[in-house]
């Protein structure tokens, strides 16, 4: 069975705590997202955050720490590939 993703825009914001990444809580019932998400950018970069649902953010958008995104060098509204960690 291949796991679904989606292409989606991440987001910095400081009130996300670090390791952590909020999310639309229907985007993530869509993609069976329950625990941990990895987050591919330009098929190279790879990274793990531990998915929180939260109102307010869009469902085509992923809100991470504003640090830890800029420590691995991903600019504020960069495109990725988001899916469950498996």
């Amino acid at each position: 069975m291949q796991r679904r993703e989606r292409r989606l825009r991440l987001r910095w914001n400081e009130r996300v705590p670090e390791g952590q990444a909020w999310m639309n809580e229907g985007m993530m019932k869509e993609l069976g997202i329950g625990g941990e998400i990895e987050v591919v950018i330009g098929g190279k970069k790879r990274l793990r955050f531990f998915a929180v649902a939260r109102e307010g953010v869009p469902r085509n958008e992923v809100w991470c720490n504003e640090e830890e995104l800029r420590e691995h060098g991903v600019a504020d509204r960069t495109i990725a590939t988001v899916r469950a960690a498996g």
